[in-house]
């Protein structure tokens, strides 16, 4: 059986370059990103979404190197961060995408465990959020609530 390379140390996925300084290659100064940054936002893109279109399409590896800041920084400093953490927001979508799921098929069973992990989940950030000062202290985990809360 041939064995299969799977990088340095056998781990997974790709690691950034180790650099501090910004790359010769990027033609965009720090305020320049800024604007895109915001303009981005403004057409309501997730914190990650703006990151991958900056990559993507703007050859900006990495905002932090070039602004010192990072993307939620900028937002935050401009208020257009979210109310809530976008990874929360997405536990939040698929909990609501699962709640519908299972009442249309009651006896899935795989979707069942998967809504139990996912509210799980949901209360485990719930509790690291408060605790690092995201979410106020006294929010509470309702199912009611998150459907108002995504829309």
């Amino acid at each position: 059986m041939a064995r299969r390379y799977s990088g340095k140390h056998g781990k997974h996925g790709s690691k950034k370059p180790f650099r501090k300084t910004k790359p010769s290659w990027v033609r965009y100064d720090a305020k320049e990103i800024e604007q895109l940054i915001l303009k981005l936002a403004k057409t309501e893109k997730t914190p990650s979404q703006i990151g991958l279109i900056l990559r993507d399409s703007y050859g900006i590896p990495d905002v932090q190197k070039i602004t010192t800041k990072k993307i939620t920084q900028i937002l935050k400093e401009n208020k257009l961060l979210q109310e809530f953490p976008e990874d929360f927001i997405a536990l939040m979508k698929k909990q609501i995408k699962l709640i519908k799921h299972l009442a249309t098929h009651k006896k899935d069973m795989p979707s069942k465990r998967g809504l139990q992990l996912t509210e799980s989940k949901i209360k485990r950030l719930t509790k690291y959020y408060k605790e690092i000062g995201k979410l106020p202290a006294d929010w509470k985990y309702d199912r009611e609530k998150i459907k108002l809360i995504t829309g």
